[in-house]
């Protein structure tokens, strides 16, 4: 391509003679067998699937192409020849920027394994070069430290990035030597992680990697080389996470509070967080420990049952890439990472390994078809950093990021997704984790076993698999049974002798065990019934109270503006409405639609609000603003009162209540105004809040309404103020009215006023009144705008 032979390369004629590390002599030793099973390899796994070669495809045409186009554009490969030398000139970009060419390189890597592209291949090779020409002496590798900061090498574990980007190394390495069996990146790799393994350790430095990465890289390492030190190095970082031994601690935000074995609740940044459950989950592999077992579960089951979206997405807030408080997942500000579900995703494979627990491999499969893909456009050239449920038509896929982790990450899943497909004991067990139109042999007590796949999933729940043996043989086949298919399923063929066994969860999946002895050519049908349905969220989950999403299969569906008059808001999914799958070849290649007769609030005469007819269009999440911008929702009321007007703002059920407002920022909602949570001051942005940004000097309204008269006698607001760093202040004057059933009238004050103080609970007492509804009425301050962190009502039947 022509943006990688620019200058650069013409001003090195010498890098085709660089000199490459030597390759070492002595075999790869396996490490002891690890608990669980086996996961097939991605280079042993060919894809002939309608759905994923497409989209394997796509990447390598466009995505890989695109990344590397960035990374040169931006600097991102440069810096490692003008690291190593080889071009005048200085670091370009952010401090943990190499990280970016590793993960293209491992992205790189797997496309490869689908098709050996000679040219690929070798700029890839050049890329490399520039890589080994960078490392030093020690075996030291990162090109902002090489060139800006070198007197502060390993200063600065808790920020600098320097072990997260040697994480992404060794897995790119390992990658490309399994693809291609070169070993040039692999050996860079091992030449860094032993000057690590020289600097970091009991007696030396403790501080573990301020980012996870490293620590599972480092599992795979040992695993690749049959170095047992280096999986004793990342169960080392483990241990000193939230070791009380060290002086300094990086707190929740990097799940460094407590030691990790004692840790129950999920935390902090969630990307973080998934690399480093994966890393646990490898020493609970390594070692069988139940211990670590213990810790993961707890974990696991904090995210998937308190703190997961419908779409897999983890990771509810932009304050801090990550976590907050369970069940609080708003849609229209719901951050849900591109990479925390690719984390999320690897984690629950390696449980899934561990464990054979289905459970497991079904939030996987959510994964994949959810958050993954909607990560990156159809055409693979733009993509999503974060993934909403909701949206007012002003969330777009862009090119790239200034930090860019997710295009990167994105490059790297999809060609390796033939890795996640296939698992076995090494004896007589074989998993069939997802539905891929696939094959791979496996060598099950020296009988090498063919396992092929055809399937139109996930559009269809017909999957014929065939298991052909070189003879005959005895062994169990377990094909994964759903939990989105509700035990509903049909086997024929030699897939007939077919016993179900029980999920250890009811909300998840199980297994279909097939035992027998298999001969050449067996072959079967599994079936799998994929009505689509409405799925309900926990009703703690108050953004989504009196709302449905819609899943087919692992499918989970969205209305866009495009398909519905423009506007999705308004429209409103009766409980009794049936759901109907249809196909339109005009509507994004045909994929299935999901359809239903439900209703659309007008604006009727004299402003009343109406309820009209309405078709809803629902199209697969992952497949949203890939044609024109617009409207986006996952949740959909199932009432009128729920579904707002054009131009209206956001309604939200919390609480007991409905909750309405003049105007809400689109990163902030409703439910805050009565969620409980107490304050810690007025520009407090550790917990959601309400503002009327970006309005300034306007007159705004808060409204409650209750399905019953309420006697009412006490409120009090705690304003949100931002001063000295945003533009909310505390408003000029604010007033309380209640509804007499014909019209607002405003309360009787008893005692004080409307206070208006920062960093206090400004309470009202007023003469007791019976009401459904009490509105709160705001005049913002001259230039300023004003936020509620909470709004308390005292109200009884």
């Amino acid at each position: 391509m022509p943006y990688l032979r620019t200058a650069l390369f013409a001003a090195c004629p010498l890098l085709a003679a660089l000199p490459t590390i030597p390759a070492r002599t002595n075999p790869v030793q396996p490490l002891a067998p690890e608990v669980g099973l086996i996961a097939v390899p991605f280079e042993k796994v060919h894809i002939a699937d309608e759905f994923w070669s497409p989209r394997i495809e796509t990447n390598r045409r466009v995505t890989v192409e695109a990344n590397l186009a960035q990374c040169a554009e931006t600097g991102r490969l440069r810096n490692f020849a003008v690291a190593g030398g080889l071009v005048e000139g200085r670091h370009e970009g952010r401090l943990y920027n190499d990280s970016d060419v590793y993960k293209v390189l491992e992205g790189v890597a797997y496309t490869l394994s689908h098709l050996r592209d000679p040219k690929l291949e070798a700029r890839a090779d050049e890329i490399i070069a520039w890589i080994a020409a960078a490392q030093q002496e020690d075996g030291y590798v990162n090109t902002y430290y090489t060139l800006v900061e070198p007197e502060k090498r390993w200063q600065n574990t808790a920020h600098g990035h320097e072990l997260y980007c040697l994480g992404h190394m060794i897995e790119a390495g390992i990658a490309y030597w399994q693809a291609t069996g070169k070993r040039a990146l692999l050996d860079v790799s091992i030449r860094m992680a032993d000057h690590v393994d020289a600097v970091f350790g009991p007696g030396k430095k403790l501080d573990p990697p301020g980012h996870q990465e490293l620590e599972l890289a480092l599992f795979k390492l040992a695993r690749a080389t049959g170095e047992a030190r280096y999986r004793a190095l990342g169960e080392f970082f483990l241990r000193m996470r939230g070791n009380p031994d060290r002086k300094e601690r990086y707190g929740p935000y990097s799940q460094d509070a407590v030691p990790v074995l004692q840790q129950r609740e999920v935390t902090g940044h969630a990307v973080r967080a998934m690399y480093q459950y994966c890393a646990m989950t490898d020493v609970a592999r390594a070692t069988g420990a139940p211990e670590w077992r213990e810790a993961l579960e707890a974990l696991w089951e904090d995210v998937v049952l308190r703190k997961m979206y419908v779409t897999g997405g983890i990771g509810n807030s932009a304050h801090n890439e990550g976590f907050t408080a369970p069940f609080e997942l708003p849609n229209d500000t719901a951050y849900a990472e591109t990479c925390a579900a690719i984390g999320m995703g690897l984690w629950n494979h390696r449980l899934f390994l561990l464990t054979r627990e289905a459970r497991y491999a079904d939030v996987l499969e959510r994964e994949l078809y959810n958050n993954v893909l909607s990560g990156v456009s159809l055409t693979g050239d733009r993509f999503f950093y974060d993934n909403p449920l909701a949206s007012r038509g002003d969330h777009h896929r862009v090119p790239w990021f200034d930090c860019s982790c997710c295009p990167t990450n994105v490059v790297r899943t999809l060609p390796a997704v033939g890795e996640r497909i296939y698992a076995h004991d090494g004896r007589r067990e074989v998993y069939v984790v997802l539905y891929v139109g696939s094959t791979t042999t496996i060598e099950l007590d020296g009988v090498p076993v063919r396992i092929a796949q055809e399937t139109e999933y996930p559009w269809d729940g017909t999957v014929r698999i065939a298991v052909d043996p070189a003879r005959a043989i005895d062994l169990a086949l377990h094909l994964r049974l759903p939990g989105w298919a509700e035990g509903r399923y049909a086997v024929e063929g030699a897939l007939a002798e077919a016993v179900a066994l029980p999920p250890r969860d009811p909300r998840f999946g199980g297994w279909l065990r097939i035992e027998r002895t298999w001969h050449p050519g067996d072959a079967g049908v599994l079936t799998l019934a994929m009505p689509p349905r409405r799925v309900h969220a926990d009703p703690r989950v108050a953004a989504d109270l009196g709302r449905a999403a819609v899943q087919r299969g692992p499918v989970v569906y969205a209305l866009e503006g495009i398909d519905n008059a423009g506007h999705t808001a308004s429209l409103v999914l009766p409980p009794e409405a049936p759901l109907e799958v249809v196909r339109d070849p005009s509507v994004l290649g045909g994929v299935p639609l999901v359809r239903a007769e439900g209703r659309r609030i007008v604006e009727g005469d004299g402003g009343a609000r109406e309820a009209v007819p309405a078709v809803l269009t629902a199209v697969p999440y992952h497949l949203w603003d890939n044609r024109a911008p617009g409207d986006m929702a996952v949740w959909i009321p199932e009432s009128d009162a729920l579904a707002q007007l054009p131009g209206e703002s956001t309604v939200a059920r919390a609480g007991g209540r409905l909750v309405r407002a003049s105007h809400c920022w689109q990163a902030d909602t409703l439910e805050a105004l009565c969620d409980g949570r107490d304050p810690r001051s007025s520009a407090d942005e550790s917990i959601p809040r309400h503002t009327f940004w970006d309005h300034r000097g306007t007159k705004e309204w808060l409204r409650y309404e209750w399905e019953t008269r309420m006697r009412i006698s006490r409120a009090a607001v705690y304003w949100f103020d931002d001063r000295g760093k945003g533009g909310c202040r505390v408003p000029a004057a604010w007033r309380l009215l209640w509804n007499d059933g014909e019209e607002w009238r405003a309360v009787e004050v008893l005692e004080g006023g409307y206070g208006t103080a920062r960093d206090a609970r400004n309470e009202v007492r007023f003469a007791p009144v019976r009401t459904s509804a009490l509105l709160l009425e705001v005049e913002l301050a001259p230039g300023a705008s004003a936020g509620v962190l909470e709004w308390e009502v005292d109200a009884a039947e």
